[in-house]
């Protein structure tokens, strides 16, 4: 029996392809003898030709009435849920009505739920193109029990329980440890829920059964390269590279791994090769940037200008693509790549000085933490203190395994999430906090830290819901400037209400204490900025970064320069302000975020190589 995907021979006994796994079809005729002894017999061909003809009639009126099924079907549920939608409406306008829950709560508590039910709907998809092989694979005494748990793995796919599903498929790995598709899938599961260790181990198994495994390399090696074991992650993705030259996922991955070291040359041959295979925006980005480090702005342009073609809500590569154009004295294009990296994702202001300031402050300390959950803590800040990023993480997950619940430690992490970019994580930690019932001042830390996650999601009314409570009752001076600074902010971005925004601004600078003259200072001048009064926005921000310089700060203060004519000390200015950023770490981020959507890529590259 002939696969019918691969041709490889197969039994005649045999249900599943034993070169490719594929479920066989098997064609049933005639033998050959009566097939020979058949054409000997006379038979008229337009009498046949008829007979297909009527079938065919036959096959088109049948696709004919399930079409016609399918499309009275299709207006029926597009009725239900329309009926559907319109009794949730009211349900939460009547809800809001009596302030039993907000719109935006509930939009977001929506938004959630329905991202863990598409991400379970992927993993379902994912699973059932799947599931045949893994089955198939299995080669043990105890195959009823094996299917059993790839059925109800489906089964809870179905019902959305992701969790129980890879209980399930855990069950059933442990059935069959050489079985390399369901270590490649649970693998897979982990690594996109952000949990390297697990997916490491299935990873490392299927490894030792298929050591030439394409994506169980790729995986790997960004996993090493995750945890700071650079040497392993470089040889696992070498591995890769000499098996699969041509693929984009070894290739990006590589150069990433040598671009977050450092190793600009290496990073520019192995990214140049994945843009050859794919020239996707975040490749090109990376490319862009290594050759930016380089002093290369001509080619860097070229990079980050397909980038944002092919992306045009890639803040990022808008912004580097300005100071680029300042390497080359285009000021006008510098000035409007900065404009529509503001408008896609305004920077956040940065609260380690916050926090620091409050960790002083006699009249309201943080709650204490142990002796060593502290000695951890104090490595953390101090990892974080020198853009040790992956380090910063692992003390601060080390700290809160020993007290979860601590106030103090969670901010810290909080502030670790703040500089990441990791804004769901953000909202979790500090409404943990909050609920908590914090003393005011670090209600107020916390208070400023889920503002600016929600002004960087884009979400500025629920900002400044949160700024209206912590002003709400009587607070000190400290939790005023705060508030009062946050709505500012968030005014200025939205560009409703500038006038109301330039009362907040002043009444922060006004009310602040003078560790934090530098936040509403800033703050303002970008209020001024937003009403085009280019002097002010230079004064309040010329003064802010004498307090203490940030990238954001400085870049506002250069696009109001640029806005001005004063492009010299613009370019000057926003230089600095570029290398104040992270420079290795983004990347190494990027890297990360973007091969969380592997399987796409994957499928992708394999395209582009066919």
């Amino acid at each position: 029996m002939l696969c019918q995907v691969c041709s490889a021979k197969n039994p005649s006994e045999a249900e599943f392809c034993r070169r490719c796994h594929q479920k066989l079809l098997v064609l049933s005729g005639i033998a050959e003898e009566e097939y020979e002894e058949s054409l000997e017999e006379n038979f008229s061909f337009d009498e046949h030709l008829l007979e297909r003809i009527s079938v065919l009639e036959e096959a088109v009126q049948r696709t004919a009435d399930t079409v016609r099924h399918l499309l009275n079907a299709l207006r029926k549920q597009e009725r239900s849920i329309l009926v559907n939608q319109s009794g949730l409406e009211t349900v939460r306008e009547l809800m809001a009505e009596k302030e039993v829950v907000g719109g935006e709560e509930w939009d977001e508590r929506w938004q959630t739920k329905m991202d863990y039910q598409l991400l379970a709907l992927e993993k379902r998809e994912r699973f059932v193109a799947v599931k045949d092989r893994i089955f198939a694979l299995y080669q043990g005494k105890r195959r009823r029990a094996f299917l059993e748990l790839l059925e109800d793995a489906e089964y809870a796919l179905f019902a959305f329980d992701v969790e129980r599903a890879v209980a399930c498929l855990e069950e059933a790995f442990r059935l069959d440890r050489e079985n390399y598709e369901l270590a490649y899938f649970l693998g897979e599961v982990y690594f996109n829920e952000a949990k390297a260790e697990q997916a490491l181990e299935y990873f490392s198994r299927l490894l030792e059964i298929k050591p030439d495994h394409y994506e169980g390399l790729v995986f790997s090696g960004v996993i090493h390269h995750e945890h700071g074991d650079d040497r392993r992650a470089e040889d696992f993705l070498k591995r890769a590279v000499a098996l699969y030259s041509e693929a984009f996922l070894p290739n990006f991955s590589l150069g990433a791994v040598y671009a977050g070291s450092g190793e600009l040359s290496r990073a520019v041959l192995f990214l140049e090769r994945a843009v050859a295979a794919d020239a996707l925006p975040q490749a090109l980005f990376m490319l862009g940037r290594c050759y930016y480090e380089m002093g290369k702005p001509s080619r860097s342009i070229t990079s980050l200008r397909e980038a944002v073609r092919r992306d045009p809500a890639f803040e990022e590569a808008h912004h580097l693509l300005g100071l680029a154009y300042l390497d080359r004295r285009w000021n006008r294009k510098a000035l409007e790549s900065f404009r529509a990296a503001q408008r896609l994702n305004p920077k956040k202001m940065r609260y380690h000085d916050l926090v620091h300031y409050l960790s002083g402050h006699a009249a309201s300390p943080l709650p204490e933490v142990g002796a060593r959950a502290g000695e951890l803590l104090a490595e953390g800040e101090m990892r974080l203190s020198v853009e040790d990023l992956k380090g910063a993480q692992r003390s601060f997950d080390q700290a809160l395994e020993i007290e979860p619940e601590n106030p103090t430690l969670l901010m810290s992490y909080a502030m670790l999430c703040l500089q990441l970019n990791r804004s769901q994580e953000i909202e979790a930690v500090t409404r943990k906090v909050l609920d908590s019932d914090p003393p005011e001042m670090l209600e107020a830390t916390a208070c400023a830290t889920l503002i600016a996650a929600l002004r960087s999601q884009g979400k500025y009314r629920e900002g400044n819901r949160i700024g209206r409570r912590l002003l709400a009752k009587e607070r000190s001076n400290f939790t005023k400037t705060i508030g009062y600074y946050e709505m500012a902010y968030n005014l200025a971005e939205m560009e409703e209400d500038l006038d109301r925004a330039l009362e907040y601004a002043r009444c922060s600078l006004e009310l602040s204490p003078e560790e934090l003259k530098q936040f509403p200072l800033a703050a303002l001048g970008w209020v001024h900025y937003k009403r085009q009064e280019f002097e002010q926005a230079i004064d309040c921000l010329t003064r802010s970064s004498e307090y203490g310089s940030s990238s954001t700060t400085l870049t506002h203060l250069g696009m109001a320069l640029l806005a001005s004519g004063a492009e010299e000390e613009a370019r000057g200015v926003l230089a600095h302000a570029g290398s104040l950023s992270p420079r290795g770490e983004a990347l190494e981020e990027k890297m990360m975020a973007f091969m969380k959507d592997s399987r796409r890529l994957a499928e992708r590259a394999q395209r582009r190589k066919k």
